[in-house]
């Protein structure tokens, strides 16, 4: 990559463009904007990942989502990755890395609302603060040992979550799902920038944090993963295509909702969450709900005992 930290904004003529932001480190990045002193290295280009650095340096009139849907290939996420998660969860550490997947449009901005549709509002709504890795280039059959070079950045992320939709049986039948309950439109928000390995490494040792209207929820290492990040990037590309423009979410750590005790305090509308990692900044994101009056489907149904004692990711 052309950049150490990528970010999409407009400047002070109203251009959407790419820049390689010049902080010294993630928290300046909004303590700069909102003072009206962020700049950044222009990036020409309208590929993310094919970028050319400029010496323009330019302000940032208006921070923007660094990746739309349409830079996206897909979202593939894996569960059950924090061993102090699995514990909490009473099962045992699975062999391989279990996997599911969202569709591009799940993305959403750093600062925007997680627009809940009315099939899954009051629908036990969750947050999963989560390291995410964006692919930069595209491979198959990577090595454990070559995984990072293909990694463009790093970003924070939140895998939200309808429980009700993944584990009660009058909603998704006897066997638990994951794809549909975490793949409507805005449940995968991502991180203001992407910081690429340059300055993150491998990601293996930084601090996520999810806090809900400013409490803190989940505080946990990217220490504690049991798959590291080069470990996934090498096996999801075994006999598959690992396209460029792949997001990665790797897991969440203990802490959810859904491992609390009941009454468990699941998203309302109006609340915020935050998700911070060390180096990569903050996704902060309200939870509102569409006004669209609600079909049959969307009525509320309280998540059963076994669906609650069930394996949690």
């Amino acid at each position: 990559m052309t950049w150490a930290r990528l970010i999409r904004f407009t400047d002070d003529s109203g251009r959407t463009t790419f820049g390689d932001p010049c902080i010294g480190n993630c928290d300046d990045l909004i303590t700069l904007l909102n003072q009206q002193e962020l700049f950044a290295i222009r990036l020409l280009g309208n590929d993310p990942f094919a970028l050319a650095r400029t010496t323009e340096k330019i302000r940032v009139r208006r921070l923007l989502a660094v990746l739309t849907e349409d830079d996206v290939a897909v979202i593939k996420c894996i569960g059950l990755n924090y061993r102090k998660h699995i514990a909490e969860t009473g099962r045992k550490p699975p062999p391989y890395p279990s996997l599911f997947m969202k569709p591009a449009p799940a993305i959403a901005g750093f600062n925007s609302d997680i627009s809940v549709a009315p099939i899954a509002q009051d629908k036990n709504l969750d947050y999963e603060g989560e390291l995410a890795v964006v692919i930069g280039e595209t491979g198959k059959n990577i090595s454990v040992e070559d995984a990072i070079s293909y990694v463009a950045g790093y970003a924070s992320s939140n895998d939200v979550s309808a429980r009700t939709w993944q584990r009660d049986p009058a909603f998704a039948g006897s066997v638990p799902q994951w794809s549909y309950a975490k793949s409507f439109d805005s449940f995968a928000p991502l991180g203001p920038m992407l910081v690429s390995p340059s300055v993150a490494g491998a990601a293996d040792h930084l601090r996520l944090q999810t806090l809900v209207n400013g409490e803190i929820r989940q505080d946990s290492n990217t220490a504690d993963l049991l798959f590291d990040v080069a470990h996934l990037v090498s096996f999801l590309s075994q006999g598959s295509t690992l396209q460029r423009g792949t997001v990665i979410m790797t897991g969440t750590p203990d802490g959810v909702a859904l491992g609390m005790p009941d009454p468990k305090p699941w998203l309302q509308h109006g609340d915020v969450v935050e998700v911070r990692i060390e180096l990569l900044g903050s996704c902060v994101n309200k939870v509102v709900y569409e006004s669209t009056e609600p079909g049959p489907l969307a009525s509320s149904s309280p998540l059963s005992d076994s669906a609650a004692d069930a394996s949690r990711m």
